[in-house]
C-alpha cells in the first residue's frame, strides 16, 4: 500500500455509544476534515437525507458494488449491507485530506489492516446497562432488532482493546472535548 499523504481517522463504538453526536460535533469543529459516507441496503428512517447519512441503495446494486472491489471494507448486519467506498477515501487522503469515517468496529478493523497509519478511535459507553438504556430510549427498531443490537454489543466492547484511543462517553460534553483534543493532535502528527 503506498503511503497516503492525507490521514485516516475512524470513530467506533457499539449502537448507542455516541459516536454519531461526537462525529457531527468534530465535523463542525474541523471543517478540513472529509467525512465519508457509506453505503447501505436499510431502508431510510424519516429523519434522514440521501447522501447525508447514507447512500441508499438497493440490495442488487450493492452486490453488484462488491463484485466489482468499489468497496474498502463491507459488513451484512440486521439483515442490511452497509459498506465504505474505496474511491472516495483513496482519493480524498491522495488529495491530502484527512478523512473522518464513522464505522462498527469490524470496519474500523479492516480499515486498520489495510491502511496501519489510520487512527482508531473507539467510544466506550460507561457500562454495558448504560448502553441497553440509551438503546432502549432511542426505539428506532423492532424488539428483534433491538435484540441483534444488544448481542453485537458484547461482541462490539470486546474488542475495543484493539483500537488505538478509547474514549469513554460518560458524559456527553466531556467526551466531545476529549474527542476534539485527539483530533487537533492527530491533524498536527507530522505536519
Amino acid at each position: 500500500m503506498k503511503d497516503a499523504k492525507g490521514k485516516i481517522i475512524v470513530f467506533s463504538a457499539p449502537s448507542g455509544g455516541g459516536k454519531t453526536t461526537i462525529v457531527k460535533e468534530i465535523l463542525k469543529s474541523f471543517p478540513e476534515i472529509v467525512f465519508s459516507i457509506s453505503a447501505t441496503t436499510r431502508p431510510k428512517r424519516e429523519i434522514e437525507k440521501e447522501g447525508l447519512e447514507y447512500f441508499f441503495i438497493s440490495e442488487s446494486e450493492f452486490l453488484k458494488k462488491i463484485e466489482n472491489n468499489e468497496f474498502i471494507e463491507w459488513e451484512k448486519f440486521y439483515d442490511y449491507y452497509y459498506g465504505t467506498y474505496k474511491s472516495f477515501v483513496e482519493e480524498n487522503i491522495d488529495a491530502g485530506k484527512p478523512v473522518l469515517l464513522e464505522l462498527d468496529v469490524k470496519g474500523a478493523l479492516t480499515i486498520k489492516r489495510l491502511y496501519p497509519y489510520a487512527h482508531l478511535v473507539y467510544i466506550s459507553p460507561p457500562s454495558f446497562e448504560e448502553l441497553v438504556r440509551r438503546l432502549r430510549q432511542r426505539q428506532t427498531e423492532s424488539e428483534s432488532d433491538f435484540i441483534k443490537r444488544i448481542e453485537r454489543a458484547k461482541m462490539e466492547l470486546s474488542l475495543k482493546d484493539k483500537f488505538d484511543y478509547v474514549i469513554e462517553n460518560i458524559k456527553l460534553d466531556a467526551a466531545i472535548l476529549e474527542a476534539k483534543s485527539l483530533v487537533r493532535k492527530i491533524l498536527k502528527e507530522n505536519k
